[in-house]
């Protein structure tokens, strides 16, 4: 079965490459020139599955109140007069009901975990590389009643399958000896020593052209324009190249990997996916003293800051803004960054070298991407997965790839349902 993977970002490749080795024939379609060029061009780097928890929980509407009106706040919303915008923070704030935030919660780590094992058996069989490291995430507390919680969290991280501990200040600082020059700030952290970082673009390129060695074909510079439909089944997809003209490329079956542009593809046929563009905001600079620049990733829970090391470069990335599709690079949000480097890295990097970046991640409400069956009987979704797209690509993939085959995958997800 010949089967067209429509987008070819970190979720679309891995795609692409669980279906290839389940022996479909595999093409992928992508306006841009290249694979990654995207949402998944300068992500945090972080293979979190120790963060689970989706920004929609108990505390989130109040942390919004707090941060309103801020340009350095980790969440910024500006309202606009768009439906779907208010649609998706009334599903926001109905996914913060306690009850839905660790159903949400275990949904994730489940799927993270199953990732996280498809991840590096891909990487053993392929031998790619990607700046990657293997020693763990150190979220970090800065106050001592945020810290105070972490025993639990950990506790309730263990209970998920997600090996973890909480550390004193001088025990993070005995895990990243960078960090020492926090003494007296850092009240302490949570250890999560399986996670993994790397840089997300680099694998998506480095999988893209061992998939093409294996004759995956890839439309690049081919935009999509809409989906044909016959009956009750896609029947191709119209497109336009990098020279504007037009033509149709046909398959026996479509997965839909486009992020924050899949909710539109499919409205004209009567879908609506609660998928809604959140921008997020990097900064990747060069390391000029090896010596203070971490090689454990971090997350600052108090700041929701994280930053990994991808070889001789740190990448810090954070916050979130809900401005339609608006990526508009604001560096009034890059400096906030920045200004979390100097005072918690001071002298790891050279900020005149700093490139700002800013990308949309396709988040649900719940933070719950959609995996499985779509419309028709041809069309299938893996899409949606917000801040964890780099986490959950590789699970995602192959989770799909067994649905696609008429398996149920292991992970305890609400795949979508008619698979």
């Amino acid at each position: 079965m010949h089967v067209m993977v429509l987008g070819a970002g970190v979720t679309g490749v891995t795609t692409a490459w669980f279906l290839h080795k389940a022996g479909f024939e595999v093409s992928i379609v992508d306006r841009q020139p290249e694979a990654g060029l995207e949402t998944s061009f300068a992500n945090g780097g972080q293979i979190s599955v120790s963060h689970p928890e989706p920004w929609a929980n108990p505390s989130a509407p109040l942390l919004a109140l707090r941060w309103l009106g801020r340009e350095d706040a980790p969440l910024l919303f500006r309202p606009r007069a768009r439906m779907a915008q208010w649609r998706w923070a009334l599903s926001f704030l109905h996914e913060c009901l306690p009850w839905r935030s660790r159903r949400n919660t275990r949904a994730i780590a489940s799927l993270a975990i199953y990732s996280a094992s498809h991840l590096r058996a891909l990487r053993a069989e392929t031998g790619i590389t990607y700046d990657q490291l293997q020693r763990g995430i150190l979220h970090l507390f800065f106050s001592a009643a945020e810290f105070r919680h972490a025993p639990v969290r950990a506790v309730e991280l263990n209970h998920l399958g997600i090996a973890a501990r909480a550390c004193t200040a001088d025990e993070c600082f005995a895990v990243e000896p960078a960090l020492q020059r926090l003494a007296g700030r850092l009240a302490g952290g949570i250890y999560a020593q399986d996670d993994e970082s790397g840089d997300a673009f680099r694998f998506t390129q480095a999988l893209a052209g061992h998939l093409r060695s294996v004759g995956v074909r890839f439309h690049y510079g081919t935009t999509i324009e809409r989906l044909d439909r016959s009956g009750e089944q896609i029947s191709g997809i119209e497109v336009r190249d990098s020279a504007g003209r037009t033509g149709t490329l046909s398959a026996e079956a479509y997965v839909l990997c486009l992020g924050s542009f899949s909710p539109a593809i499919v409205a004209p046929l009567g879908q609506r996916l609660p998928i809604y563009p959140v921008k997020g905001y990097s900064v990747t600079a060069p390391i000029v003293e090896t010596a203070l620049a971490p090689q454990v990733s971090l997350t600052d829970e108090s700041r929701r800051i994280v930053c990994s090391r991808l070889g001789d470069r740190l990448r810090i990335a954070g916050t979130a803004e809900l401005n339609g599709f608006d990526a508009n690079v604001r560096p009034e949000r890059g400096r906030a960054i920045l200004d979390w480097v100097n005072d918690r890295l001071p002298g790891a990097i050279d900020p005149a070298q700093a490139q700002l970046w800013a990308g949309l991640r396709p988040a649900t409400p719940g933070n719950i991407p959609l995996i499985g069956k779509g419309w028709g009987k041809n069309l299938w979704y893996n899409t949606g997965h917000g801040t964890l797209g780099w986490t959950l690509s590789c699970g995602s993939a192959a989770a799909l790839t067994e649905l696609m085959q008429g398996r149920r995958p292991a992970p305890d997800f609400p795949f979508r349902p008619g698979a």
